[in-house]
């Protein structure tokens, strides 16, 4: 079977408000970046994927504000609305099928343009759950209390991956919120549902990610640091939130499970050196590393105050500074991807992990966790 390789990346950088700049404008930067990253024009592009979400973007066919900037006139041109990683996949699909040989794809938020809890609320079911004002905050909230009571967890943990994820932003210039705080100054913070402070929480974001997918052949032409897929996967959970034992992640499970059998890994532990995870609020970071068999189930709070997942720790996860520190919503998973592509080539600068040969990316759809994509990354095919 032909492989596939990541052999172009661009990133705008992230903001709270990009005022300044359209969804082409932001398009356009990240698009020439992963050109110029692939050593590319955009006649080498063989067709293009587009990932946005109509709701977020307060448009209809919302893929069109940006297909001119993604240099789709003449191409084959698709549009997936979702988390990025998603995007990719379907990008993936495609150079695999042998129908193409290089995918662009990108993925773009404006969250600034967006109100988020009138958005996410309408996710909710119409006839049960919507008119109660459910939205992502609020059921996240009631996912980490269940989590919190089932593991033992408790808020000084939780506080932790912030000071963690906040920190590590610091070294990250692309990075929205750069900040050294403590424990006690996330625990200080408003209290948006309890149990989740302001600092547990991801902020609003604007920006967009751009990726080149190549198979084997291609890969070879352009790029001389290919970053290899060895293992993706994704999987779905039920729909209703009461159809769930919120405290767990069994399409995580699930989805992870089949990624690291498709790459080989037996003990993902040990055999990853880097994560990039979808931590759109500080509870996620510690179940979704649990759910991925990263770490033992109920263990990942207490790993964390042992450092095990800092920047020089067992497992690095999120020396980008996460979610946690710019959540552009649409391109999260796509910047995640992006990210573990810089640590796999030795390019991330400050906050480079030393000796990073495997990672894994994550990206989310849904309610607490509804799908999940997992994608395992190397240098080695």
């Amino acid at each position: 079977m032909d492989r596939a390789a990541i052999i172009g990346i661009g990133m705008t950088r992230i903001e709270a408000d990009k005022t300044r700049d359209t969804f082409a404008d932001m398009a356009w930067e990240a698009v020439n970046r992963a050109l110029d990253d692939a050593g590319m024009s955009i006649s080498d592009i063989d067709n293009v994927v587009t990932t946005s979400n109509d709701f977020w973007d307060g448009r209809t066919i919302s893929c069109m504000a940006v297909g001119d900037a993604c240099g789709a006139s003449d191409k084959n041109v698709s549009c997936v609305e979702g988390d990025g990683t998603f995007g990719a996949f379907y990008g993936m699909a495609r150079v695999l099928s042998g129908s193409y040989g290089t995918t662009l794809v990108t993925a773009h938020s404006k969250g600034s343009e967006s109100i988020s809890s009138l958005i996410t609320n309408a996710a909710f079911d119409p006839i049960y759950d919507r008119a109660l004002g459910m939205d992502m905050i609020t059921a996240s909230a009631l996912q980490a209390r269940a989590y919190m009571h089932r593991t033992g967890t408790d808020a000084r943990q939780l506080a932790r991956v912030s000071v963690k994820n906040h920190g590590n932003a610091r070294h990250n210039p692309l990075a929205q919120l750069p900040m050294e705080i403590t424990v006690d100054d996330v625990l200080a913070s408003e209290m948006i549902a309890d149990p989740l402070h302001k600092l547990d929480c991801s902020p609003v974001s604007d920006a967009c990610c751009a990726v080149i997918l190549a198979n084997e052949s291609r890969a070879s032409q352009y790029s001389a640091e290919p970053v290899w897929v060895q293992g993706v996967s994704f999987c779905s959970d039920a729909y209703f939130l009461g159809d769930r034992d919120l405290s767990r992640a069994p399409a995580l499970t699930e989805a992870a499970r089949k990624a690291f059998a498709m790459a080989g890994i037996t003990d993902p532990g040990k055999e990853v050196d880097v994560a990039e995870l979808y931590d759109a609020f500080t509870y996620q970071e510690l179940l979704w590393l649990e759910a991925m068999g990263l770490c033992d189930d109920a263990q990942a709070g207490q790993l964390l105050e042992q450092g095990d997942f800092d920047l020089g720790g067992r497992l690095p996860v999120n020396p980008s500074g996460g979610l946690l520190s710019g959540h552009p919503v649409i391109a999260a998973g796509l910047i995640r991807m992006a990210e573990a592509v810089k640590q796999l080539r030795g390019q991330a600068g400050a906050y480079q992990v030393d000796g990073a040969r495997r990672a894994v990316a994550h990206g989310v759809n849904g309610l607490c966790g509804q799908s999940h994509c997992v994608w395992v990354l190397g240098r080695e095919k």
